[in-house]
């Protein structure tokens, strides 16, 4: 069973037999692509908050602190997971971002 593990490792094999030059080119390329997926996404989730809090007139924050009102129906309930996922997307996204950052200092390479 171990198919993840044994195509990561032909992965990395496949990568090492790559002259220099081209692993950086590879790297760069892959950096900026997975950069620019994680932007749109951390955008995306940022626009599901907000409409939530839109929705409910209230911050986010705000409902975490306090907890929902008593009389909160279904569909806030739901609304609420939804936007915690959402909120737990951001945070996700700015440590993968931040992480890619020192690959994309150089620019797209090769």
């Amino acid at each position: 069973m171990g198919g993840i593990v044994e195509v990561d490792e032909k992965i990395e094999n496949a990568f090492m037999s790559l002259p220099s030059e081209d692993k950086t080119a590879v790297i760069s390329h892959g950096a900026a692509i997975r950069f620019s997926e994680l932007s749109k996404r951390h955008f995306l989730a940022g626009e599901k908050v907000r409409s939530f809090e839109e929705k409910y007139a209230v911050k986010l924050s705000e409902f975490q602190e306090s907890g929902l009102p008593d009389d909160a129906g279904f569909e806030m309930h739901e609304d609420y997971i939804m936007c915690c996922h959402w909120s737990d997307v951001i945070e996700k996204t700015e440590k993968q971002m931040e992480a890619l950052r020192p690959l994309l200092e150089f620019g797209v390479l090769g």
